[in-house]
């Protein structure tokens, strides 16, 4: 619930037109999921990369299973070596992987451990991929340009992956590149029922968009946010990882402001757009995103002042010398592994297909 403040009363944080969240994605609910709802997981496999073990081993801890034992190294020259160290043969087997930062070490060591599977006979093979590296590459901007995320899709594809799930992509036409199916798995969820919790006046939130690009995620965001108003940060962009923030689209002043993306990289454009929205007169910014990409020198930006908050998932691994006193950490955990029962499953049950979860 959101707090009374000023004398006037808040309004509960609505989701999907639900005045109450009911938090599906409670771990301990997700720990007793597959014995409350008979899951058949003897065939079920969950295998780790090197890019975020952390988030891996948390998904397997919560669905109650094991990681799959797999060996993965690096020979002299750099290339990767993979062994899946325990039979797969007839398996539904998930790939943990996000091709973070080093994007293309990290996408290398996923194809190769599909291709492992594969050989290894796995009956159905899932490239959990909670960041996909490269989404922004998806269209050409000027003549002569790759579109990179299409390759990528295509690399995934003939590797031998039968399925692909992947947290918050970029743009919606990154779904289409695939020619397999992909399950797309926002973050919002997680990040709204931590808002839910926060003491905010209903009446002083503003939902902004950093950027134009951004309007369509930002305005759902603000819609399961007690259909809070909307702002828009207008931006010119001179080079990659430049921008210029040029002006504001509608009223922050006096209002608690929270800046809604995708990612933050270098955090060029989410802190000019926080410092126009202080100019502006917003009583305090708040920036929300799925990935945490963090690159220099994104920590010196965020932990300038400027934000009361950096609330972020943990689809990419943080490391602890770039924690700030304002860095919230979520885990996606629960939500990923809820999908991955639920594709396991086929959605038995009596489901309906993910909808509780607000995936696509």
């Amino acid at each position: 619930m959101f707090s009374k403040e000023n004398g006037r009363p808040g309004m509960p944080l609505q989701v999907n037109g639900d005045p109450s969240f009911t938090n599906l994605l409670n771990a301990n609910q997700l720990r007793r999921f597959p014995v409350a709802h008979g899951h058949n997981d003897t065939r079920l496999r969950i295998f780790s990369g090197t890019a975020n073990p952390a988030l891996s081993q948390e998904i397997a801890s919560n669905m109650g299973l094991e990681l799959g034992k797999i060996m993965i190294k690096r020979f002299a020259d750099g290339e990767i070596y993979v062994q899946l160290q325990e039979s797969v043969r007839g398996c539904d087997v998930y790939l943990v992987q996000p091709t973070c930062p080093p994007a293309n070490e990290n996408l290398m060591e996923l194809l190769i451990m599909i291709d492992a599977c594969r050989r290894a006979s796995a009956k159905n093979i899932t490239a959990v991929v909670p960041y996909f590296g490269y989404a922004r590459a998806d269209r050409k901007t000027q003549g002569r340009e790759s579109i990179a995320a299409k390759l990528v899709a295509n690399l995934i594809t003939e590797a031998g992956a039968d399925r692909v799930l992947a947290c918050d992509l970029h743009s919606g036409q990154s779904m289409g590149y695939f020619d397999i199916p992909v399950d797309h798995v926002p973050g919002q969820p997680v990040i709204l029922d931590y808002l839910a919790s926060k003491t905010i006046c209903s009446d002083d939130l503003v939902v902004v968009s950093p950027d134009v690009g951004g309007v369509a995620r930002a305005r759902a965001f603000a819609k399961k946010l007690s259909d809070a108003p909307l702002a828009i940060v207008d931006k010119r962009r001179h080079g990659h990882n430049v921008a210029e923030v040029m002006n504001l689209i509608g009223d922050v002043r006096g209002k608690v402001a929270v800046m809604v993306d995708d990612m933050i990289d270098t955090a060029g454009t989410i802190a000019k757009g926080a410092a126009l929205l202080h100019q502006e007169g917003a009583r305090e910014v708040y920036a929300c995103t799925t990935h945490a990409v963090f690159s220099p020198p994104a920590i010196e930006r965020l932990s300038s002042g400027l934000f009361q908050e950096v609330i972020i998932t943990n689809t990419i691994p943080v490391a602890e010398q770039n924690y700030f006193p304002q860095l919230t950490i979520l885990s996606v955990a629960n939500l990923l592994g809820e999908t991955i029962w639920r594709v396991h499953d086929d959605c038995a049950g009596g489901f309906e297909p993910y909808s509780s979860l607000g995936i696509d």
